[in-house]
C-alpha cells in the first residue's frame, strides 16, 4: 500500500471533462480500490459549482494568509467527496485568485495576467494545507501547469519539513500550455523563501509555460509522458537530465503507475 497525493489542476466531474480531468480522477479511483491511501487537491475555480458537488469550508484548515506579490491572501480550504466514492478532494480557494474566474483564460479566451501568481498561491496553499493534516505522502504526482511549481518548492522551501522527507515527486507532462508568459518578475514572486536567486537562473526571462515545464522536470524525482503530444522538447529535457521517464500509458492500467511509482 501506498499513501499517495495528487496534485492536480482539474478533476472530474468538478470541472469539465479532460484528459487531465478524467485521469485525474479515474487514475486516483482505480488505486484507491487497489488499498491505496489517497489524497487530492485542485484549485477552486470560479466555475465549480458549490452546492452540486457538495463542498463545504473546512474552518479548521482555513485562515492563513499567504503573502504574493506583496499582497496577503487568505486562504480558504474546502473539500468535496468524489461522486459514489470515499475519495476526498481538498480545494483550494481565494476571493481573488479562483471566486468568479475560469482556469487558466478569461470569457474572451485570453490568458489571465495573474496565472503565475495563482500557480504560486496554489502551490503554496497546498503544501502549507498538507502541513496542517500531517499526512505523510510517499508519492506526489503532479498533473497539469497550475501544479508545476510544487516541485520546486518540495525541493527548496518545504525540502525540511518531515512529513515531505521522503516523499517522491512525479509529474505529468501534458500537450495544452498557456499562451501568454508569467511577466518579467516571475522569478522574484516565486522566490518566497529561499531567496537563492541563482537556482532559477537556469531560465529564460520573460518566464512562460515551456520554462514553467522545465522548473518541474528539474525539480521532480520522476516523469510521466502523459499525451501522445507532449512537448518533445521538455521530454529530451527530462531524459538528458537522467530522470526517469514513464512513456505514454493508456487509461485503465493503475499497476503501470503503481510499478513505475516502485522504482523510485
Amino acid at each position: 500500500m501506498k499513501k499517495i497525493l495528487y496534485i492536480s489542476q482539474e478533476i472530474a466531474p468538478y470541472v469539465a471533462e479532460s484528459e487531465i480531468s478524467v485521469v485525474a480522477r479515474d487514475l486516483t479511483q482505480e488505486l484507491f480500490n487497489l488499498g491505496n491511501e489517497i489524497r487530492m487537491f485542485m484549485p477552486k475555480w470560479g466555475t465549480i459549482n458549490e452546492r452540486r458537488g457538495q463542498l463545504h469550508e473546512v474552518i479548521r484548515l482555513s485562515g492563513m494568509n499567504l503573502i504574493v506579490n506583496d499582497t496577503d491572501h487568505p486562504l480558504i480550504i474546502k473539500v468535496a467527496s468524489l461522486p459514489q466514492s470515499r475519495l476526498q478532494v481538498y480545494f483550494i480557494d481565494n476571493d481573488e485568485y479562483f471566486q468568479k474566474r475560469r482556469m487558466a483564460t478569461d470569457e474572451q479566451g485570453d490568458d489571465y495576467a495573474d496565472n503565475g501568481e495563482r500557480a504560486i498561491f496554489f502551490a503554496r496553499g497546498v503544501l502549507e494545507t498538507m502541513k496542517k493534516l500531517r499526512w505523510t505522502p510517499d508519492v506526489i504526482h503532479c498533473l497539469g501547469w497550475m501544479s508545476s511549481i510544487v516541485p520546486y518548492y518540495l525541493k527548496t522551501a518545504y525540502k525540511n519539513e518531515p512529513i515531505f522527507k521522503n516523499a517522491k515527486i512525479v509529474t505529468s507532462l501534458y500537450e495544452k500550455t498557456l499562451q501568454k508568459d508569467f511577466g518579467e518578475n516571475f522569478k522574484q514572486l516565486i522566490d518566497f523563501k529561499s531567496k537563492n536567486p541563482k537556482l532559477l537562473k537556469a531560465y529564460d526571462s520573460p518566464f512562460d509555460s515551456f520554462q514553467l515545464g522545465k522548473l518541474a522536470i528539474d525539480y521532480s524525482d520522476a516523469i510521466i509522458i502523459a499525451n501522445k503530444q507532449a512537448n518533445a522538447d521538455l521530454i529530451a529535457h527530462a531524459k538528458e537530465n537522467g530522470k526517469p521517464v514513464l512513456n505514454f500509458v493508456k487509461e485503465g492500467k493503475p499497476e503501470k503507475y503503481l510499478k513505475f511509482y516502485d522504482t523510485l
